[in-house]
């Protein structure tokens, strides 16, 4: 599993060097902090009463590079540390069945925090100069992203089981990417860039734990993220 995790950031690091070595003069490479608000998406039937129960801080941090095939247009690509999550809760009361004559109240409230490490596939296009060096861009594509780490209420053992609550969520997950923002130069080399990106998960993220309770295959969870970022490129 340790493999597993460690092979995108091998890839991704190999990828950039390689980059950087055909193409120094096109490759921009930086670092990016993302303050983030993240909440989660259900999917279910009304009678399970599953839904959102509001949204949590979170924070993205990694590097980036985009490898520019023109004047204006870039292939972005990168490795970032992400935290994403929500707070869900369920209040249901299962039929009766010959296993369980009584009907069975089912309640629960999760405040879900999942950690990931992410490989963004994306488009960036840049406007022309508003002025000397400080362009608009626009970029937009897909996101690969691995889980690290999970916690459910502020821990990462289920107390019933003894279990690690990662065994509840997918390892893998896919997001859609959407983002827009400034860059304006520092210096010779240095530009300082600010935006707004919105992460939409495509993926379910539930492992067929809440599935599992309330006794249906289709019931989802996906994550959405709305990050705030803040970088330096080189």
């Amino acid at each position: 599993m340790k493999m597993i995790r460690l092979t995108p950031l091998v890839l991704v690091l190999a990828a950039l060097l390689f980059y950087a070595q055909q193409a120094a003069a096109q490759i921009e490479i930086g670092v990016k902090v993302s303050p983030s608000v993240n909440f989660s998406r259900t999917f279910a039937k009304d009678q399970y009463n599953f839904k959102s129960e509001g949204a949590g801080a979170g924070i993205g941090i990694g590097i980036i590079g985009d490898y520019f095939f023109g004047a204006n247009y870039a292939f972005s690509s990168g490795l970032m540390y992400n935290t994403k999550g929500g707070k869900v809760s369920y209040n249901y009361t299962r039929a009766a069945t010959p296993n369980a004559p009584a009907p069975e109240p089912i309640k629960g409230k999760d405040d879900i925090n999942l950690q990931y490490l992410e490989i963004p596939l994306t488009l960036k296009l840049f406007t022309n100069e508003l002025s000397a060096g400080t362009r608009l861009y626009f970029q937009g594509g897909l996101s690969l992203n691995t889980l690290l780490a999970s916690k459910v209420n502020d821990k990462k053992i289920d107390n019933n089981t003894g279990d690690r609550y990662n065994k509840r969520f997918n390892t893998f997950e896919i997001g859609a990417i959407l983002s827009a923002g400034i860059e304006w130069p520092l210096g010779q080399s240095t530009k300082f860039m600010g935006g707004l990106t919105y992460h939409r998960g495509l993926t379910d993220v539930d492992n067929g734990h809440y599935s599992g309770i309330l006794g249906d295959k289709k019931i989802e969870v996906k994550n959405n993220t709305i990050a705030f970022d803040f970088g330096l490129k080189f």
